[in-house]
């Protein structure tokens, strides 16, 4: 591959259990290529089988970024990402191969094309407190605390969205202004010279996927699930509201090793989570495509998708 002043990277995106991961793999005999993760559960070491780790063998084909790179314990953010994704794909391109960014965390994408929102950095006593008013009150409460901020943003979170009504009043509190007007000032992306080819996986069928994610949540199961969120909780110091336990599927594992669910409440939960976390990501997706006119959109459950993927990518690199 020849080497161009704008370096150029791939994005293909879509939700889980999409076919993300053979689409990319399906380039690297064709092309060239090095596979940057975009996924905030891949990341973290030791979770391998509840974040459908790439294998040995898949590893093997070509290079993979951001892979196992910090501990369960660490937190990993979009700036973060946007800045590790930035400085690969420089690296990358300089070796003459294509930047495949692989994954399903949309949000990812989102801050490495259009640059990150002034926000505020995570205050750990802050948040603490935070914490300890939900224990207390519950959510709810925390919730109506948020309205009588910011009723804009309350209105858009679940009165029981931990996470989200979490950063929301911490923002609030910290900025002293509407979330909204907080993620409208916007910081110039460090990727904003790469020409991207935004591509989507999207399924035609959506009781396909759904399918597909409780048999993939089942090989997980069958395949040491549960000795893996056991060995997780004694090799690190971890907790429920730490965000690799946040993940899909291991706050379910967690609930039933501590006898909160049983095995059949826990499946159930795993695979209605999942099903969620695909529908988040197709949000996204309908997002981008009103704001990304670029956005390839191919039917994951095609039988010549990876087929349909490698057309797209080479009619992109000829024209360019």
């Amino acid at each position: 591959m020849s080497v161009r002043k704008n370096p150029r990277a791939l994005m293909l995106m879509g939700p889980t259990a999409s076919g993300k991961t053979a689409a990319a793999l399906a380039l690297a005999p064709i092309m060239p290529i090095e596979i940057v993760s975009v996924d905030s559960a891949l990341v973290f070491r030791d979770m391998d089988i509840g974040t459908a780790k790439p294998d040995a063998a898949e590893l093997a084909i070509c290079p993979h970024h951001l892979i196992n790179i910090v501990s369960p314990e660490e937190a990993y953010s979009a700036a973060r990402f946007s800045e590790d994704a930035s400085r690969l794909i420089g690296e990358i391109h300089g070796r003459g191969h294509l930047p495949v960014l692989a994954g399903g965390t949309m949000l990812y994408f989102k801050a490495l094309r259009e640059g990150l929102s002034d926000l505020p950095q995570a205050d750990v006593e802050l948040r603490a407190q935070i914490d300890a008013d939900a224990l207390k009150h519950g959510w709810p409460v925390l919730h109506a605390r948020l309205a009588a901020l910011d009723p804009a943003a309350a209105a858009r979170l679940h009165a029981t969205d931990a996470q989200r009504i979490q950063r929301a009043l911490e923002i609030v509190i910290l900025t002293g202004r509407p979330l909204a007007e907080s993620y409208a000032k916007r910081e110039e992306s460090a990727a904003a010279q790469i020409d991207f080819l935004p591509l989507a996986l999207v399924p035609s069928d959506r009781a396909v996927l759904h399918a597909n994610i409780a048999r993939r949540f089942d090989v997980m199961l069958a395949n040491g699930f549960e000795e893996e969120v056991r060995q997780l909780r004694q090799r690190y110091v971890l907790a429920l509201e730490m965000t690799s336990m946040r993940c899909v599927g291991y706050r379910q594992m967690w609930d039933y090793i501590d006898g909160v669910d049983d095995y059949a409440t826990m499946r159930f939960k795993g695979v209605a989570a999942t099903r969620q976390l695909a529908k988040r990501q197709l949000t996204w997706l309908r997002q981008f495509r009103e704001t990304w006119p670029d956005l390839i959109e191919i039917d994951s459950l095609k039988t010549d998708a990876q087929g349909c993927v490698i057309k797209a990518v080479r009619r992109w690199i000829a024209a360019s």
